[in-house]
């Protein structure tokens, strides 16, 4: 074999290994349904995304931590739920139903029904509730309630505040009451040209007093 010969035989098998190289290590390939990832992508368990309307992703717990707890509920006005107040299961009737945390020394905590437009007037309502009070030595309950009528935020506002013996709740399948002693009620009832929105706040004094100026405070959110 002369030289000119070698050197191209060699040159051939150099060209020859080269392409086997190629061939030997193809690109890969992303299947179709396979998401594309990034360095910028969020790690495992991250919960930064915020819902956008219906259907979206799930808010985080952190992102709805700063959410107002602003409340319209459907009626005709809005509030603002006081910061400790839990929100209750749906209830037949109920616009919102708002769990009041126990205090110190009351076994069990207090409920705020509110109503919409349930009829029957401001008077009238507000005389059914305080039926619904017995008071331990036999006196009219009437009579110890503590009614007002105010303005807030353009709204007339008409409340009630009572303590004695609560007989007006629980009732199921025709049978009576239990009867809760040393109990507070704390009404409002809210009046707008679209109709009344009713607020009752029940439960033992002290859970009732401790939360009082949450109430008041409820109130004072009160907005179209």
């Amino acid at each position: 074999m002369s030289v000119r010969q070698a050197i191209r035989l060699s040159i051939l098998c150099s060209s020859f290994a080269f392409s086997l190289a190629g061939c030997a290590a193809p690109p890969k390939e992303i299947a179709a349904n396979q998401p594309a990832t990034s360095s910028s992508a969020a790690p495992a368990g991250d919960s930064s995304t915020v819902a956008v309307g219906h259907g979206g992703s799930t808010a985080s717990t952190s992102a709805m931590g700063t959410v107002p707890k602003e409340q319209a509920a459907g009626t005709p006005v809005k509030w603002t739920t006081p910061g400790s107040w839990q929100t209750g299961p749906e209830k037949p009737m109920r616009a919102a139903t708002y769990l009041i945390p126990a205090a110190a020394g009351d076994s069990e905590g207090g409920e705020c029904a509110v109503f919409a437009n349930i009829g029957g007037g401001v008077e009238a309502n507000i005389k059914r509730w305080i039926g619904q009070f017995e008071q331990p030595d036999g006196s009219s309950s009437e009579a110890k309630a503590k009614q007002k009528k105010e303005t807030i935020n353009g709204f007339a506002v008409t409340t009630v505040d009572l303590l004695g013996t609560f007989a007006g709740g629980g009732m199921a399948m025709g049978q009576p009451a239990t009867k809760k002693p040393n109990y507070r009620l704390l009404g409002a009832i809210v009046e707008t040209p679209q109709g009344e929105v009713f607020f009752k706040f029940t439960g033992p004094v002290k859970t009732v007093t401790a939360a009082q100026a949450d109430f008041q405070a409820l109130l004072k959110s009160l907005k179209n």
